[in-house]
């Protein structure tokens, strides 16, 4: 679906109208092309505290340039600020000292992280105060960049420093295109992967990836993006979506199911299925959901039953008796397709958001659990995306779900399944119990 107003605003006249009349100005964002560097261009490296050695060897071991001083003449791709070492309030200046010379000559599409520790972790009253402001700073910052730009905060456990690679890798490049804003806590909850990714351009080979909903739209796209990282994937979708998901499966040479994961023994067909084909399975991305609105004064049984449980009981069956029978293998990966209803709310959508909301409180409920076994459970929320469906949402309501974001557009499919590739990855075992928006940074729930 082809959005007509970023499209005029590419124009010169329409650069005009922009200029004069103040209207929002959606940058074309960079997105990552399979093949190409993870990172590329030159990054600026800055702050005090233990995780900025760490920071500095992920990117260098990507291939891309890094400085630790400011050269005037560069227009740098990325900033990477370690914050972890600010303890009082009248350290945090070191914010503004850092990023006030260099935030306007920053390139096209920068991508900014800030690493800091754990408020709840830090050593003092102060230094609890000066970490949790941190949030604030950096959620401003993202709606200021401008340019296509992304700001990001990463908090992290002092006995968690070796699992940030992953995750600023991610936050640095452009798979998290549409992802700002966000607040990623990275914890020691689950040990090192039995086997972290060895090779960067597909690190999910030997993995297999279940993705439910996975016949078109966000689910097609999460199955394409795991499968370029190398992953098995089997698709399952509801016997009405047959043909498209084995069309999408005979490309990928991926496997199929097609069930009704309401169904009482859902759960179980699932799970024979994955052991009898696969012996097991290390991803599994919930991905499959409904829409039934009505505001609540016309909300019947059958809608308000329906949504919840194909949007919330239906995970939460699969994931446990997967977890119970041991088919989700060590090292495994649990990703839930939330909304940003869930966290925001919406009018004609209580059904909806009730479901949503609750798929982010499955994953922080199962992720000390599921710790036990050495898997990770997180969570997606993606805001407005282009799909079939939101192009059947009214021109008005379309246009404000585009343009009430930081960066005036929406996003596509494969911004949430970057993110969720992300989360799947071996080398985010540090990562769990998180809630991620894919959002472009919305006003909405901010």
């Amino acid at each position: 679906m082809s959005d007509r107003y970023q499209t005029l605003t590419a124009t010169r006249p329409g650069r005009f109208l922009v200029r004069n009349l103040g209207l929002p100005d959606p940058v074309r964002l960079e997105r990552y092309t399979a093949g190409e560097p993870v990172l590329s261009g030159t990054f600026l490296a800055g702050g005090s505290g233990g995780l900025l050695q760490g920071a500095i060897a992920t990117i260098t071991a990507t291939g891309a340039h890094l400085h630790t001083e400011r050269d005037g003449d560069v227009s740098y791709s990325g900033l990477i600020f370690d914050a972890s070492g600010i303890e009082t309030v009248e350290a945090l200046a070191s914010l503004r000292d850092f990023f006030t010379p260099v935030v306007r000559s920053l390139g096209r599409c920068p991508h900014v992280a800030v690493l800091a520790t754990s408020p709840e972790r830090a050593g003092s009253v102060s230094a609890r105060i000066a970490q949790r402001a941190l949030e604030g700073f950096t959620r401003s910052l993202g709606k200021e960049i401008g340019r296509g730009g992304t700001v990001q905060l990463v908090y992290v456990d002092p006995d968690a420093l070796g699992a940030i690679g992953s995750t600023v890798q991610f936050l640095l490049s452009p798979k998290s295109a549409y992802v700002s804003g966000q607040v990623v806590h990275i914890t020691a909850q689950v040990e090192e992967a039995p086997e972290l990714a060895a090779e960067p351009l597909t690190p999910l080979r030997g993995k297999v990836a279940l993705v439910t909903g996975a016949s078109r739209g966000i689910g097609e796209a999460i199955a394409r993006t795991l499968h370029r990282d190398g992953a098995a994937v089997v698709g399952l979708d509801v016997p009405q979506a047959a043909s498209d998901l084995q069309a999408l499966m005979e490309e990928l040479g991926g496997g199929v199911v097609t069930l009704d994961i309401t169904a009482v023994d859902a759960p179980q067909r699932i799970a024979r299925c994955l052991q009898e084909r696969h012996g097991g399975v290390d991803i599994v991305v919930h991905n499959a959901g409904i829409t039934r609105d009505r505001k609540l004064a016309n909300m019947d049984a059958a809608r308000w039953s329906s949504v919840l449980a194909v949007n919330l009981l239906a995970p939460e069956r699969i994931t446990t008796h997967l977890l119970d029978r041991s088919v989700l293998r060590p090292g495994g990966r649990v990703v839930g397709v939330a909304s940003i209803a869930g966290i925001a709310g919406n009018v004609g959508q209580t059904n909806y958001a009730t479901s949503k909301a609750g798929v982010i409180g499955l994953a922080q409920a199962l992720a000390p659990l599921a710790a036990r076994q050495h898997v990770t459970v997180n969570t997606v929320a993606p805001g407005f995306i282009e799909t079939q469906m939101t192009a059947a949402v009214p021109l008005m309501i379309r246009e404000a779900g585009r343009r009430m974001n930081s960066m005036s557009q929406g996003g596509l499919p494969v911004d949430v399944a970057e993110t969720v590739a992300w989360l799947a990855s071996p080398d985010s075992y540090g990562v769990t119990g998180n809630v991620v928006r894919v959002c472009g940074q919305s006003l909405l729930g901010a």
